[in-house]
């Protein structure tokens, strides 16, 4: 089935909202999450019901078919496999690779997606953290805490984030907390949640909500 940028990009988009009680996901939270109007997601989801690619309840919101599932997992699979590539590879850091690999994913190669898995020898997860589809869609789940959630003394190693928009990315980077860092909390503070840590032999202060954001595995 040949679909356009636009309609994949739709299909991914209601796939990363999906995670919702009722299983619909509104048109205001799909037009909030690709920066366009309601009037136009409207449009769309109708096509993409039309397709089958979707279900489509008017006022309440749409849910993947299993037809659009595969699409959008499979679509999640390349971006964040050319994202491994990208950083991997080419020496690329985590803060430049989302838009580029936003571009790559539209591939419609399949052996050409194959190959690049093999090439990187099947990685589990991007460079963000997030768990990479193998060829059948499964994920692999690893254990993992937010940072905000450790407690005083506790280790850890950074192994992701939650939010991989380039400028929080670059903040983490400047404060050289990226995968791979070891980090001790010295202390987590009751009222406001600022947190004091240690990386690489630095102390740092972070907020509560950048604390959120970074997944830590405990060692």
């Amino acid at each position: 089935m040949g679909l356009s940028y636009v309609e994949e990009n739709y299909l991914k988009a209601i796939l990363k909202l999906s995670g919702v009680p009722d299983g619909l996901v509104s048109t205001n939270a799909i037009a909030a999450q690709l920066s366009t109007s309601a009037a136009s997601v409207t449009d769309m989801l109708k096509k993409l019901s039309d397709k089958d690619l979707i279900a489509y309840q008017r006022y309440k919101g749409a849910s993947l078919t299993n037809a659009g599932q595969r699409i959008a997992t499979h679509l999640v699979r390349k971006h964040r496999l050319w994202e491994v590539f990208l950083v991997q590879t080419l020496g690329m850091t985590w803060d430049e690779v989302h838009d580029i690999a936003e571009q790559l994913e539209h591939i419609q190669s399949d052996s050409l997606i194959d190959r690049l898995d093999t090439f990187l020898e099947y990685p589990k997860f991007d460079p963000h953290g997030d768990p990479i589809p193998n060829a059948e869609g499964k994920y692999s789940v690893r254990a993992q805490v937010p940072l905000s959630k450790l407690t005083e003394g506790q280790q850890g190693i950074v192994i992701g984030v939650r939010e991989d928009e380039t400028a929080f990315l670059k903040h983490l980077s400047e404060k050289g907390l990226t995968p791979g860092k070891m980090i001790r909390m010295l202390t987590n503070d009751a009222y406001d949640h600022t947190i004091r840590l240690v990386v690489d032999d630095k102390e740092l202060n972070l907020s509560g909500q950048v604390a959120s954001n970074i997944m830590i595995k405990l060692k």
